[in-house]
């Protein structure tokens, strides 16, 4: 398959800025030194998440932000954290303007032209399932909101809240599985005014920056959200939409902007469906689950999928919602896990400290981190892997998978080592992962043009070289040994 296959990088918006002033003197967007964005640059990354850089509502930090559950979160995150550390979630939006904190409209066109002139692209959130449960939008826009009444009130005052000092019942953001996001407040899809309100948003959006990368974007599908609210339908007497909010929105955006990039955060396996409805990529939570459960054979059988739908999938070890890979995976398998997803299809997505090896967590309510060490091994890692797949034949060559075959009979650890190449003009590249915790040993089914005697692959990850003859191959197959969780990137 052939597609452009870019690299992301996930940033911490109101905790990252902080490193670049001080208390006395804080710094706005537009202050980043440009060789920040040049060193992101080198490595490889193509698009940049600003994550958190909207509008939120100070008053709901009291109210919402100090429950038992986020505290706990707190303490592990960081210990003795003061109450000014809390900033609340940045994903409960009060309106969709720059936080003032840092920096305002004019900032962020700044920033986002001098991130162009680099060649990358800005990409920001666009939250679709809710605002801030105080947003002054609750005020000046009611009716995108999701109403109910006293008695679902009466029956449950965890999902549904009172606002203002009146009889109006609103209800707080929420997905089927889990409990209400009470700091938020649900947008109505039921409604065609909320959903021409949200397209509006996203049209304004295409001036300000790149691509969005859209949250929890499954629950505005018309059966999810029905779904979701099936008590309020019946109660209050909504009906399902007949379009798909992604289907008329995302063509409306692309009809003014057809480079705007869509990016969803999607899980339940409706990741093509959303594909379908416009969406340039999503969320790969499944591949990320089976690398943590070490499933070699699942994540072969992933890796078949439909092309189109690899290409279009966001490959990642670790995001704000997820623990980081060096806590979740170890330092060896996440390793083994960064060469997988940096040298398949798709999005190359990563986290902002990542590359460092932090190993903290950090609850998005939190405004400052506990200082980490940098994890030499794991920096010197990354420098070297991102070095090999800027190259071009990992953006834009022809990837597929290669057949493995056991080293000698009855030898079964062929099936712990994943394998495929990359093709890309007269370019080679081929990539062995001992996804497992013994030494692993297979042989490989590499299709070789070439006519001389020998040829030479050069192992890009390990710094060495080996010589094999063409018959060997031809007849045998390259043999391969690799031990736990150790990665070949040979380039022939």
């Amino acid at each position: 398959m052939a597609a452009y296959n870019p690299s992301l990088y996930e940033i911490n918006t109101r905790v990252w800025l902080k490193q670049f002033g001080t208390e006395d003197q804080p710094v706005k967007l537009d202050d980043v030194p440009v060789d920040y964005w040049k060193e992101l640059n080198s490595k490889g990354i193509d698009y940049v998440w600003l994550m958190g850089v909207w509008k939120t509502s100070q008053s709901t930090i009291d109210k919402y932000c100090f429950e038992e559950g986020l505290i706990k979160e707190y303490n592990e995150a960081l210990p003795g954290w003061q109450r000014a550390d809390v900033i609340g979630s940045p994903f409960a939006i009060n309106v969709y303007e720059v936080n003032p904190l840092l920096g305002n409209i004019s900032s962020l066109k700044k920033l986002k032209r001098e991130l162009n002139k680099l060649d990358l692209k800005l990409i920001l959130d666009f939250v679709p399932n809710h605002f801030s449960a105080h947003s002054s939008l609750l005020e000046s826009h009611p009716s995108i909101f999701l109403t109910a009444n006293e008695k679902l009130f009466g029956n449950d005052s965890q999902t549904f809240y009172k606002p203002f000092d009146d009889e109006r019942v609103f209800a707080h953001g929420r997905d089927p599985y889990f409990p209400a996001w009470q700091d938020t407040v649900q947008v109505n899809y039921f409604q065609s005014d909320a959903q021409n309100y949200m397209t509006d948003i996203l049209l304004e959006l295409t001036e300000l920056c790149d691509g969005v990368r859209c949250d929890m974007a499954m629950l505005q599908l018309n059966d999810v959200f029905l779904k979701t609210w099936e008590n309020v339908s019946k109660e209050m007497h909504y009906t399902k939409s007949e379009k798909e909010f992604w289907n008329t929105s995302i063509e409306k955006v692309k009809n003014k902007r057809s480079d705007f990039i869509f990016m969803a955060e999607a899980y339940w396996d409706l990741e093509w469906r959303l594909q379908q409805l416009g969406f340039d990529y999503t969320y790969d939570k499944r591949l990320l689950d089976r690398l943590i459960n070490n499933d070699v054979q699942q994540i072969k059988n992933h890796l078949k999928a439909d092309e189109v739908y690899q290409e279009k999938s966001v490959r990642f070890l670790e995001n704000h919602d997820e623990e980081r890979a060096v806590r979740s995976l170890g330092n060896e398998k996440s390793k083994a896990a960064a060469v997988i997803i940096s040298t398949i299809p798709g999005i190359r997505f990563f986290n902002d400290g990542q590359f460092e090896g932090k190993k903290i967590k950090l609850p998005v309510q939190l405004g400052r981190e506990s200082v980490e060490e940098i994890n030499p091994d794991i920096q010197t890692f990354y420098d070297l892997l991102l070095t090999i797949t800027k190259g071009e034949i990992f953006k834009s060559g022809d990837w597929n998978l290669l057949d493995l075959l056991p080293a000698w009979e009855e030898n079964e650890t062929y099936k712990n080592i994943l394998a495929w190449e990359w093709k890309y003009k007269n370019e080679r590249r081929t990539v062995f992962v001992n996804y497992s915790n013994i030494t692993s040993v297979c042989k490989g089914r590499i299709d070789i043009q070439k006519s001389n005697k020998d040829i030479i692959f050069d192992d890009l990850l390990n710094d060495e070289s080996y010589v094999r003859t063409i018959d060997e191959i031809r007849e045998n197959g390259l043999f391969i040994e690799l031990k736990r969780y150790q990665s070949h990137i040979f380039s022939y």
